[in-house]
């Protein structure tokens, strides 16, 4: 029975790869041009297919970091931990590295200045079985939560690849989900950035530092004129210059490809 369930998530995580992949010599312009070292993945929904930037890294699984805020926020609202997104979590009281955090909020707030100690709350609130039997359901990543329920998206062993981000979030664009369709509209309400005409932009950031160096996450998804374009990008951060080129760099391939 065991190996029948780890056959099944094998098969649903590595479906992806099995659809068109084509390397974008526009994105690795741009990559070439900043003196970045990473990787960017659209994944064009309609068209059931992948353009990289550096494919070998695109499958390579790196620490979530606050990217992870959009699976917490999803298993915390599916498990009951958390009654909506704007119900209020305690950050507990510590000294922490940015003012902003240093405030009791709900998810709605807490997710555009990347609340550490709110997350983290959330996390202790859903516990270590039902995190594990979510992120498996779904699947995310290597789904491994160890031993620490509130550390573990930020120092591993939590891993997610830039291919599975954008999958993860393709279907999160679609209600595709395991979780209810109310529960992934709230979501998507939460992580919405800006909009442009016709086209809407949804993301998140995440900045690990248990590696050296330091690695930056930008993932997220387009809806243009009704289609869905999801996309992940990692870089190195070797110091914290390149910290603003995620987006940049996010930004910049999205609009090469004539997405956002």
């Amino acid at each position: 029975m065991k190996l029948l369930f780890a056959l099944s998530i094998f098969l649903l995580v590595n479906q992806a790869y099995a659809v068109e992949t084509e390397h974008s010599p526009e994105i690795e312009k741009l990559f070439n041009e900043a003196g970045v070292n990473g990787t960017f993945v659209l994944y064009d929904v309609t068209a059931d297919r992948f353009v990289t930037h550096n494919h070998q890294r695109a499958e390579k699984r790196f620490i979530p970091a606050s990217t992870f805020k959009v699976a917490n926020s999803l298993i915390g609202l599916s498990t009951g931990a958390i009654s909506s997104v704007d119900e209020v979590l305690p950050y507990g009281g510590k000294p922490q590295p940015f003012k902003a955090w240093e405030q009791d909020m709900g998810l709605r707030d807490a997710i555009k200045v990347s609340n550490v100690p709110v997350y983290q709350e959330l996390a202790r609130r859903i516990g270590l079985d039902r995190m594990r039997e979510n992120l498996a359901a779904i699947p995310y990543g290597n789904a491994d939560t160890g031993n620490e329920v509130d550390t573990f998206w930020l120092r591993g062993p939590l891993q997610i690849s830039a291919m599975e981000q954008a999958t993860f979030l393709a279907r999160l664009a679609q209600s595709d989900l395991p979780f209810s369709s109310e529960i992934q509209q709230s979501v998507r309400e939460i992580v919405k950035i800006e909009q442009a005409d016709e086209r809407v932009l949804y993301g998140k950031t995440g900045w690990t530092t248990t590696p050296d160096p330091d690695i930056g996450w930008w993932v997220g998804w387009v809806v243009k004129d009704q289609q869905i374009f999801s996309f992940a990008l990692n870089i190195d951060m070797p110091d914290r210059v390149t910290v603003a080129k995620r987006i940049e760099l996010g930004k910049a391939s999205l609009k090469a490809l004539d997405i956002f």
